[in-house]
């Protein structure tokens, strides 16, 4: 199992990086191998990825969500293997620092020697400065949000 531990400064408010996080449908336009994702509940999301051409569907659950602070899951079904947090915290009216935490269980040889080389703190760091340049490039605009309590 690999832990992650990343983090960014994003140049807007806190609540506006968290309402943006909260819209799990738009990752693909920040996640690199992240094909699409469906919410299917307030916490249930299906995830469609393919990554080095190898195609995972799996579930994941919200198992904690407090607006402008974090937002934890867990995978539920499929063959990927993870859990994690990201959380929010105010630098000052218009900077945010969002820190991601992940564990991942690789699958098989192929992931389990990627992970061996750093494979996913590196895709974690490239999804991070993508989030950035995506928000920031709205004009500190988020596409929606879900401020509910989990």
């Amino acid at each position: 199992m690999s832990q992650i531990e990343q983090s960014i400064e994003v140049d807007v408010p806190v609540h506006t990086a968290y309402n943006q996080w909260t819209q799990f449908e738009t990752f693909p336009g920040f996640m690199d191998g992240v094909e699409s994702i469906e919410q299917r509940t307030d916490t249930l999301t299906h995830w469609v990825t393919k990554v080095d051409g190898v195609r995972r569907e799996f579930d994941a659950e919200i198992t904690e969500q407090i607006p402008d602070e974090r937002v934890a899951w867990t995978t539920v079904s499929g063959e990927a293997r993870q859990a994690g947090v990201v959380t929010f915290h105010r630098l000052d009216d218009s900077t945010t620092k969002v820190m991601l935490q992940m564990e991942i269980d690789p699958h098989g040889p192929v992931e389990t020697v990627g992970d061996k080389l750093g494979v996913p703190a590196r895709q974690v760091t490239g999804d991070l400065k993508r989030f950035k340049k995506f928000i920031e490039e709205r004009g500190g605009r988020e596409t929606g949000g879900w401020r509910g309590e989990v």
